[in-house]
């Protein structure tokens, strides 16, 4: 240094939480002092020229009846270590574990789902019972899921997308790409899911891509070194967010464009290929596997849809669209100002804030407690559907059936899961607006709970919510032919608040 007489050197690489820049003095005296240091150690080792040759490499030189062998599988060894290191072997890698995570954990959701169902259809005969069942399912899930994310790692807890952009962008943020955090990010989000909180699952699934890819990167280090180079590794992170939308709503053009949207300061072209192969690999396996079990008859995309070939849509439908699109835009950042105040609401109360700080499992236990009495079904969720999950309201929203006709909605008769939507003391229409407007915050509340989870579920059901009420022209009217799906409720869900 300067004051002491010293000479500079460079600095250590920089801890947790810096951003990539390693050196503090000016790149030229550093390269110099490298180069300088390079060549001594050069100097050092020129007496050596002889160096012992590696039993493997003399191998093909020996004699004996297993030679041939042993050249042949030594060949075969340096041939899979080559190829280990190309693009195309770790996108498929990638893409096959996030599918078969995919559909485990889609397994593992419908399964508790199930499970709280027959609770409560096996207690039908007392209705106080039915009640304990129903509340104190879902709390013992997400309180559960709560503590083990918060004790094996608290980094796995909420969506994970912006920390996936911070860390594409350059930053080095500590823990989130562990296994560790795998592990927590994907039980937590299993139970997270299952208790039937107004929950999603696209944003985990992002973190979670992006975690099996750093980790896969990590293995495969093994057998190639070229996986340890920084560069590559953020771009199969950018590949493996295209793959965490691929495999959880079977959509690899989705997960391509998400990507990009993630890394919009830098998006190399290089890595158009890897994301949507990746992506179309993970998405195919994930709909394959549901298929292998049964739950499809053959390959289809997760929510179907049945629009008319012939006469897809009306002109008159035209406006219909463009004031869905501007409600809904008013509706999602409505919903985002109401989450950011409940937020602040709970930062700026000191005394709630240090009690629920020692309480840990508290907040999310009560806000479980609150959401699960209101969608009781026969207490008030008896006026918007609460016994129906998520994918059992997508499922009734895209079917095309008719539920009013001249706004009577007494006409037609509701069968399966549609006759939630119905009330002898109400009307459909009715409880849909109910529907609506709870769901609304409640989503926006339950999405502060300290568990892994997402919000472009629950605010995809809430765009789609509307759309039912509206017939061909857009709104009802007298001699109108009555509510059919077309494409107004899937306009609806890509402009929902989420969109």
């Amino acid at each position: 240094l300067a004051g002491t007489g010293g000479t500079a050197r460079a600095p250590p690489l920089p801890g947790p939480g810096h951003m990539y820049g390693r050196y503090t003095q000016e790149l030229g005296t550093f390269a110099k002092d490298e180069a300088a240091r390079l060549r001594l150690q050069q100097g050092h080792g020129e007496g050596d020229t002889s160096r012992p040759r590696h039993p493997s490499e003399l191998l093909e030189y020996t004699q004996g009846r297993c030679a041939p062998c042993r050249v042949c599988a030594l060949q075969c060894r340096r041939f899979l270590i080559s190829k280990v290191g190309e693009d195309w072997v770790f996108l498929i890698l990638l893409g096959l574990v996030m599918a078969l995570v995919s559909w485990a954990m889609d397994f593992a959701i419908a399964t508790c789902l199930q499970a709280q169902k027959w609770m409560y259809g096996g207690l039908d005969t007392n209705v106080l019972l039915q009640y304990l069942a129903w509340v104190t399912y879902p709390t013992v899930l997400i309180t559960f899921s709560a503590g083990f994310t918060q004790i094996l790692a608290p980094q796995a807890v909420g969506s994970g997308i912006p920390e996936m952009k911070t860390i594409l962008r350059g930053v080095v943020l500590k823990e989130y790409l562990t296994l560790k955090t795998f592990v927590a990010k994907v039980i937590g989000l299993t139970c997270a899911l299952g208790s039937g909180m107004p929950l999603g699952k696209e944003g985990p699934f992002v973190h979670i891509a992006s975690m099996c890819a750093a980790l896969l990167s990590r293995f495969l280090s093994l057998f190639g070194g070229i996986y340890e180079n920084e560069s590559r590794n953020t771009e199969m992170l950018a590949a493996a967010c295209a793959v965490g939308v691929g495999c959880c709503f079977a959509a690899p053009i989705g997960g391509v464009l998400f990507s990009i949207e993630v890394t919009s300061t830098f998006f190399a072209v290089r890595n158009y290929w890897r994301g949507f192969f990746a992506a179309t690999f993970s998405a195919f396996i994930f709909r394959v596997l549901a298929v292998w079990n049964k739950d499809e008859e053959t390959i289809t995309a997760l929510f179907k849809t049945r629009f008319r070939l012939d006469f897809p849509f009306d002109l008159q439908e035209l406006p219909a669209f463009a004031v869905i699109g501007i409600a809904s835009g008013f509706g999602g950042a409505l919903f985002v100002y109401l989450n950011r105040k409940i937020v602040q609401f709970m930062r700026r109360q000191k005394t709630i804030n240090r009690f629920l700080m020692k309480k840990r499992l508290l907040f999310p236990a009560l806000v479980t407690l609150l959401i699960s009495t209101l969608t009781f079904p026969p207490g008030f969720g008896q006026f918007m559907a609460g016994q129906l999950t998520q994918k059992d309201t997508l499922v009734t929203l895209f079917d095309n059936q008719t539920w009013a006709k001249q706004g009577l909605s007494d006409e037609f008769e509701y069968l399966g899961i549609l006759e939630a939507w119905r009330h002898p003391r109400s009307n459909v229409f009715v409880t849909l607006v109910v529907f609506i407007l709870m769901k609304f915050w409640m989503s926006a509340l339950a999405t502060t709970i300290p568990v892994p989870c997402g919000a472009f579920m629950p605010v995809f059901v809430i765009g789609e919510s509307p759309h039912p009420a509206w017939v061909s022209p857009g709104v009802p009217f007298p001699g109108s032919a009555g509510i059919e799906e077309r494409p107004r409720v899937w306009v609806g869900c890509q402009e929902s608040p989420c969109a």
